[in-house]
């Protein structure tokens, strides 16, 4: 009966998104979206045909740590210091700015200060998903408009990072100064035997067997997963132990087989956690916050744009490349809702549940308005029309 549960969950999961991202490409909305929204319909506020959403939590979870360990992979310390060089003054100004804002409008509807904060901080980061996918290919590779959103949104993952490591450190410490400090001392020293134990094994390992591609697979998941443990053994998270193991490798010559390889393992785990946090997403709470998800999805929408053009121009882009940057940067991120679920499951929790639907609710509705804002006025893999649409 057990297998048969087990069977019959993944079924209805997987069906039910192949059916509902044939909708949203239709639509031409995110991919997010219908996942999300195929936890509510086939969750406990909906029809209840995975009523057990352990299996997805645990599987979705891994994906996480595959999502963190794929950025970064990508964080080559040439491609670090470009971006620190291109954005890093627009991208921090921008988030202290917007983290501001953020928290005005969540103490203005009645959250605490703890809570308006973390709302404000968790929305000032753009969707990599969206971003990139909405984004042609010609664009993201050889124009100034997809070079500053990589530098942006890669400035934007380390943020995120180290939110993450807040968050968790605030959750082992009930914000104890001290035992922050120590995990802050504990992080570089990760980060150091993580490129150590690359240097003169992984690395080795890679060279002498580069021929059995299985094996390059099922190595670099190892140094993910083992890396990631480590780190929660030492009092990390998990999350930053495989985002460590991945920057250890990011030069190395195998780095680009192991992330397209890895990718649809991923993809297949955080259909997984948006399923989950879909799921997780109970009907009585979203009615009280959606008023305030509304307004603050039109924060998001209307300002983040406005602010990206500001500081872009400012540091002196071209007032249309920064238009449209900003309008394709507009947006909530999958690291909102990481970020709000995380803190909400914490021990204690960090914010409320009513706090955690207000930034999930915002977020999938900037998904939704901001995936429709691009596609009808920028050239996109998704467009209306054959004239707008480019690969």
């Amino acid at each position: 009966m057990q297998t048969h549960s087990f069977i019959f969950s993944i079924f209805i999961i997987f069906a039910g998104a192949s059916i509902l991202a044939t909708l949203a490409l239709y639509t031409r909305q995110s991919l997010l979206v219908a996942y999300l929204l195929l936890g509510i319909i086939l969750g406990p506020s909906g029809f209840k045909l995975v009523p057990n959403l352990d299996l997805a939590r645990n599987i979705g979870d891994i994906g996480i740590l595959f999502l963190l360990f794929l950025v970064g992979l990508d964080l080559t310390p040439r491609d670090f210091y470009q971006s620190l060089r291109k954005t890093a003054a627009v991208t921090l100004v921008f988030s202290a700015l917007f983290t501001s804002i953020g928290f005005f409008v969540g103490y203005s509807f009645g959250f605490t200060a703890l809570e308006s904060l973390l709302i404000g901080a968790s929305l000032i980061f753009s969707s990599t998903i969206i971003g990139f996918k909405l984004l042609p290919s010609m664009t993201l590779h050889s124009r100034p408009i997809g070079e500053i959103m990589i530098s942006v949104l890669l400035l934007q993952d380390l943020l995120a990072i180290f939110m993450l490591l807040v968050v968790h450190g605030a959750r082992l410490t009930s914000i104890r100064i001290l035992d922050f400090t120590l995990a802050m001392i504990l992080l570089p020293l990760l980060l150091g035997f993580a490129f150590y134990v690359q240097r003169h094994l992984i690395s080795k390992l890679f060279e002498h067997f580069d021929r059995v591609k299985e094996y390059l697979f099922l190595l670099a998941l190892g140094w993910c997963l083992g890396m990631a443990e480590l780190a929660r053994v030492i009092g990390l998270s998990a999350e930053i132990g495989a985002f460590l193991a991945g920057v250890s490798i990011a030069e190395g010559p195998v780095a680009v087989f192991i992330a397209d390889n890895l990718k649809p393992l991923r993809d297949f785990c955080l259909i997984m956690f948006f399923f989950a946090i879909g799921a997780s997403f109970n009907l009585h709470y979203f009615f009280p916050v959606l008023i305030p998800a509304l307004f603050l999805a039109g924060v998001v929408l209307l300002i983040k744009p406005w602010l990206f053009k500001l500081l872009l121009c400012w540091s002196g882009e071209k007032k249309r490349i920064a238009k449209e940057i900003g309008v394709r940067l507009g947006q909530a991120s999958e690291f909102s809702l990481l970020i709000a679920y995380l803190a909400a499951e914490s021990h204690p929790p960090l914010i409320s549940n009513r706090a955690n639907y207000l930034i999930q609710a915002a977020t999938i509705f900037t998904f939704i308005a901001s995936s429709y804002w691009v596609v009808l006025r920028y050239p996109t893999p998704l467009a209306f029309s054959d004239k707008m649409r480019v690969d």
